[in-house]
């Protein structure tokens, strides 16, 4: 009689994924992503650009301010003729004094709120957002010990390359 032979089937263990390398790795990341989380900030800067289609023209020219960044200084025009000129002052644009300006000419025209700021080719992007935030408000003191009061000037900013 022949023997049998039972081939008894050996039944394996599940592998066991090892999580300790990527566990180790989330304990130290999830931190660093929530600490840096806290320290960026986005800002968001409205700008209206100018279309290339050109709508019916207006029957009465309306005021805009333009500041024009160049190497050598500001400019402030109102689109047709130079208001002012503001040369740097110590390799600096002159920013209080640009502030001034543009107070005085919000005071001469309450209702405007749209501006320009043209700059030359290779101006740096810094300097664009402190003149636009410059055009934009200003922060006037408080009265009595109050904190100051950020007041809106020309609102409506458009930004392009200077002539």
């Amino acid at each position: 009689m022949r023997t049998r032979h039972h081939y008894t089937r050996r039944t394996k263990d599940p592998a066991e994924l090892d999580m300790t390398t990527f566990l180790n790795l989330m304990v130290v990341l999830v931190p660093f992503l929530l600490i840096t989380a806290v320290f960026s900030r986005i800002t968001i800067v409205e700008l209206s650009l100018p279309t290339s289609a050109g709508g019916a023209a207006p029957i009465e020219p309306s005021f805009r301010v333009e500041v024009i960044v160049r190497d050598a200084g500001l400019e402030i025009s109102n689109g047709t003729a130079v208001i002012a000129t503001l040369p740097k002052v110590d390799d600096a644009y002159d920013l209080d004094r640009l502030s001034e300006l543009v107070m005085s000419l919000k005071r001469d025209y309450p209702n405007t709120d749209d501006a320009s700021v043209l700059l030359e080719p290779h101006i740096e992007y810094d300097h664009l957002i402190q003149v636009m935030d410059v055009v934009r408000s200003v922060e006037r003191p408080g009265a009595d010990d109050e904190q100051p009061v950020r007041v809106a000037l020309f609102t409506d900013i458009a930004i392009g390359d200077a002539p």
